[in-house]
């Protein structure tokens, strides 16, 4: 099973360009979809979800035309949104059986089966009685997975599932995700690096509706390699050094500024070679130092 997306543009009313000649060929497993806030991550997946319409392209998952046949897409979707809203008095076994009633499942015995079993997995069965409104984030987003599976899907998208989560909540979240990755395709879009370097064997980088970059993490942070160099800086010097070099990420250790750099040379002054990771991979693409520049003279 695969999702082709290829050439889909999209602009809004307004004027924005919320994608532009996207193409995208993701495998079954769990696929990595990253980019800043305001990026075009969730117009991607709202136009893959048939929830808005694109100005041009095609979307296919396996032998469905997603933009032609939606409904044919919708019965084998699974979608987390990252606003989940819930009926503030519902608990969590009546509201999943009202979903999967929704979504066809109308014989009692069989909805009564798929809804435990799905609580049971999710590891909400003990709490089913409580309304979801006063889960942790979450035990609310377990709860969407929940729902997001009802009906067997072939794809499930999850938009921005870990923000707010506290590490255990992130790390039970993780698991159940890696779980369900093996036999389905499952989309994790998000701005948190950790999560698809934690998650995902496939992923791209999207900003400004572009895609920057397209395939395994490992690729990525290979082809910088000798090209990161990190350096602890006094607080008063980092303006100085943002204007002398290709600065793409600062942090704090221990009160000192540590910056790392795009080189693709040996800058001297201090700097110390550095194996990449995913974060140094996705600041290089988003500052647009993804290219290799030509050593000096």
């Amino acid at each position: 099973m695969e999702l082709r997306i290829e050439h889909l543009s999209k602009t809004y009313p307004n004027g924005v360009r919320a994608l532009h000649d996207v193409s995208l060929h993701i495998p079954t497993g769990l696929y990595g979809l990253l980019g800043p806030n305001g990026a075009g991550k969730s117009t991607l997946m709202r136009s893959i979800a048939t929830l808005q319409q694109v100005d041009q392209g095609r979307i296919q998952l396996g032998d469905i035309d997603v933009l032609q046949q939606p409904q044919a897409l919708r019965r084998t979707l699974g979608y987390l949104p990252q606003e989940f809203g819930v009926y503030p008095k519902v608990n969590a076994r009546d509201l999943l059986h009202h979903l999967a009633t929704l979504k066809g499942i109308t014989h009692r015995g069989e909805r009564r089966e798929l809804v435990d079993a799905l609580l049971e997995r999710v590891n909400l069965y003990e709490v089913r009685k409580k309304a979801v409104s006063s889960y942790s984030g979450g035990m609310r987003q377990r709860f969407g997975i929940a729902q997001a599976l009802i009906g067997e899907p072939r794809l499930i998208i999850v938009d921005e599932p870990t923000a707010g989560l506290d590490p255990g909540e992130r790390n039970r979240f993780y698991n159940l995700l890696s779980e369900i990755g093996e036999n389905v395709i499952v989309i994790l879009s998000t701005h948190i690096v950790e999560d698809v370097r934690e998650l995902c064997s496939n992923m791209a980088i999207i900003n400004r509706g572009a895609v920057l970059y397209s395939g395994t993490p490992t690729a990525a942070t290979q082809a910088l390699a000798q090209r990161i160099w990190a350096k602890a800086i006094p607080k008063s010097a980092l303006p100085q050094y943002r204007e002398r070099y290709e600065v793409i990420s600062t942090k704090l250790v221990m009160g000192q500024p540590l910056i790392h750099i795009y080189s693709p040379y040996d800058p001297g002054e201090g700097f110390r070679s550095v194996e990449p990771k995913l974060e140094d991979v996705f600041f290089s693409h988003i500052l647009g130092m993804d290219q290799p520049s030509p050593l000096p003279a």
